[in-house]
């Protein structure tokens, strides 16, 4: 028997004892009566949606749990050409000189692969040339050219 149950019942009760509802005990009793009813009509609420809940985490668990396969895999390490990436795992970063503003900014190799970037200071189109690669003190960098 649920707790709307179990209220119903002794409003049932309280009914067939004919208990005058208008004063005295009687109203103490319907009273509480109504309260346990509310009482009991709230915690079915909650337990749907306690229920929901649990639902959606063990969802979001699943889901979880798939990301987790996807990063104990070490197929996401592979770049696009199916070569494991440095041996550190790291990208490498290029100091690029703009010829226009001698401003300098950092770019990995992906954006050097494109062959061309805006200078952010004075907007300067920058060509590139990979094989003008220079090492100075351990760090890469490289010059590039300006397009006219």
């Amino acid at each position: 028997m649920t707790t709307s149950e179990k209220a119903a019942y002794l409003k049932g009760l309280m009914e067939g004892m004919e208990l005058n509802t208008d004063a005295g005990e009687g109203k103490l009793f319907s009273v509480i009566a109504d309260i346990l009813a509310d009482l009991a009509a709230d915690v079915e609420d909650l337990e749907s949606d306690l229920y929901d809940l649990s639902e959606d985490v063990d969802h979001i668990s699943d889901d979880l749990s798939d990301v987790e396969d996807l990063l104990a895999n070490d197929d996401w390490d592979e770049d696009e050409d199916g070569d494991e990436d440095e041996e550190d795992g790291e990208p490498q970063f290029f100091e690029v000189t703009c010829p226009a503003c001698e401003n300098t900014i950092t770019v990995d190799e992906d954006v050097l692969a494109l062959g061309t970037v805006q200078c952010p200071n004075c907007g300067e189109m920058m060509e590139f040339d990979l094989l003008d690669i220079d090492e100075e003190d351990g760090k890469e960098t490289f010059d590039g050219d300006g397009a006219d």
